[in-house]
């Protein structure tokens, strides 16, 4: 099993210094992924991309082995898309062509098609031309419709470097951005709604390794909801770093606004008591910067002169990557993510307190509201704050996660269900011997409860990459219809 990682093209851009250094980091990222998933691969650096080579022989499950591949190729900063591939030795363009021909031949039955060929090395021959003989075999002697250059149904792709002819599989889309790690730490802010899990995703993508700070408002049933998004972002998409979870109690913060703080600038107040616990937080970690899920004008809070006035409470540079986007963009990402669900069930606690809010706060006026504010209460949280490792936040007792049952290996009698995003589900494909296997997207889950046996005769095992999704949708379902999920993990 052999893949071709490509590059987030701006990284290609990069100076030769600055694009090593991002190479070198995204290889150690794919090592470290592919150890933790007990996966036996070398990474290979070639300049214009990595090589990764998969030892099949030390592994039991080569399907399970190809899904986990998948989902660290398709879930990885910095990378722009990966090829699965077979390689042999070039002999002659039309060995090449008959290559990949017989790797193209089903794929292309009633289909329009083009073929994009990559060459290096001495040919007698350029990239167009192997293009055209390619092109023209592929109509003659497979299925295909016809030739489109502008908008094929398939893209025939295929590499020959020096003496190698590279046939291409697949084509796996990568998440983009820079490599985990590659642009220094940030504090992100969050509330486990859209906008703080949306922002805390960006800032991941672009390399960024995203430690999470919670303002604890709702007891703890609200802090186990974020605990559990902030772990599946990262266990999704920055499992290669550890990264701290830091929790606040800040309801004695509320509790001394409501009582001291005049209505119309409770929020911004609020607002600002945050970044300066925040602030603190981030020189205990040595961090240089906050982030929040905050959108111009969104809400009474987020007007350009309230973020200003907001802004002046934090010591550290504070960041913003949701700034000019549109809410329903925001809700769109966080479906793409898989975080939609979480958000769409976490209480909005900041909004509670804003009674009658000043939309275009003045900063004097603000600082003087502040005054009758007992920075005591303030100082107490901070001492009362919790900070752990973000692998280790659902390990505690009283998340009900651990009252979900895992099993390995299936009763006959059961159904799995896979929950995984479809273009997840159809790159790596989820067959079970035993068992049928139902798709239904973890984001239609509740709504499509109904095409279920509800009755309790029949147990369904939910199924995801690496169960967290599961686990955090089977407690939810469970509490109104006991007993009907299980999560399958497979064996590794």
């Amino acid at each position: 099993m052999k893949f071709v990682v490509k590059f987030f093209p701006e990284i290609t851009i990069k100076s030769k210094s600055v694009r090593k250094q991002m190479t070198k980091i995204l290889r150690a990222n794919l090592r470290t992924l592919t150890r933790k998933q007990n996966i036996s691969a070398d990474v290979q650096d070639r300049w214009d991309s990595l090589v990764i080579e998969v030892n099949l022989s030390a592994t039991e499950d080569i399907a399970m082995t190809h899904r986990h591949m998948v989902q660290i190729l398709s879930h990885t900063p910095g990378i722009g898309y990966a090829l699965e591939i077979d390689e042999h030795p070039f002999e002659s363009l039309d060995q090449a062509y008959q290559l990949v021909r017989e790797a193209n031949r089903d794929v292309l039955e009633g289909k329009t098609f083009c073929v994009r060929v990559k060459r290096a090395g001495n040919h007698d021959f350029t990239s167009h031309d192997a293009e055209i003989y390619m092109g023209g075999g592929l109509l003659k002697e497979t299925g295909a419709i016809g030739v489109s250059l502008k908008n094929p149904d398939v893209v025939v792709h295929a590499e020959l470097r020096n003496d190698k002819v590279q046939v291409v599989k697949r084509r796996i889309p990568g998440l983009g951005g820079f490599p985990l790690g590659s642009q220094g730490d940030v504090l992100s802010l969050i509330s486990g709604g859209f906008d703080s899990t949306v922002a805390s995703y960006l800032l991941t993508r672009r390399g960024l390794k995203t430690h999470f700070c919670f303002f604890n408002l709702g007891g703890s049933a609200h802090e186990i909801g974020v605990k559990q998004v902030a772990h599946y972002l990262w266990s999704c998409y920055g499992e290669s770093h550890r990264v701290k979870f830091v929790t606040i109690p800040f309801e004695e913060v509320v509790a001394e606004i409501l009582t001291k703080v005049d209505n119309g600038h409770m929020g911004v107040v609020l607002k600002r008591m945050m970044m300066r616990a925040a602030s603190q937080v981030a020189d205990n970690l040595k961090l240089h910067a906050l982030a929040t899920g905050e959108a111009v004008a969104q809400v009474s809070s987020q007007t350009i002169s309230n973020l200003a006035i907001i802004d002046r409470a934090a010591e550290h540079m504070v960041l913003r990557p949701l700034a000019a986007m549109d809410k329903q963009d925001i809700i769109t990402i966080a479906r793409r993510i898989g975080t939609e669900t979480f958000a769409a069930n976490m209480p909005e606690y900041c909004g509670v307190i804003s009674v009658n809010p000043l939309t275009h706060g003045e900063r004097s006026k603000t600082e003087a509201a502040e005054q009758a504010f007992d920075f005591t209460v303030l100082e107490r949280a901070l001492q009362r704050s919790s900070y752990q490792r973000i692998d280790r936040v659902l390990e505690e007792t009283g998340s009900g996660l651990e009252d979900v049952a895992l099993l390995t290996t299936p009763a006959l009698s059961d159904e799995i269900i896979d929950i995984r995003h479809p273009d997840e589900a159809a790159d790596a494909p989820l067959e079970l011997a035993n068992n049928p296997v139902r798709h239904i997207p973890f984001y239609e889950l509740e709504s499509r409860l109904r095409e279920l046996d509800t009755s309790g005769q029949q147990r369904y095992l939910l199924y995801c990459h690496k169960g967290t999704m599961s686990k955090v949708h089977a407690h939810h379902v469970n509490q109104t219809h006991p007993g009907l999920f299980g999560v399958f993990m497979e064996k590794r």
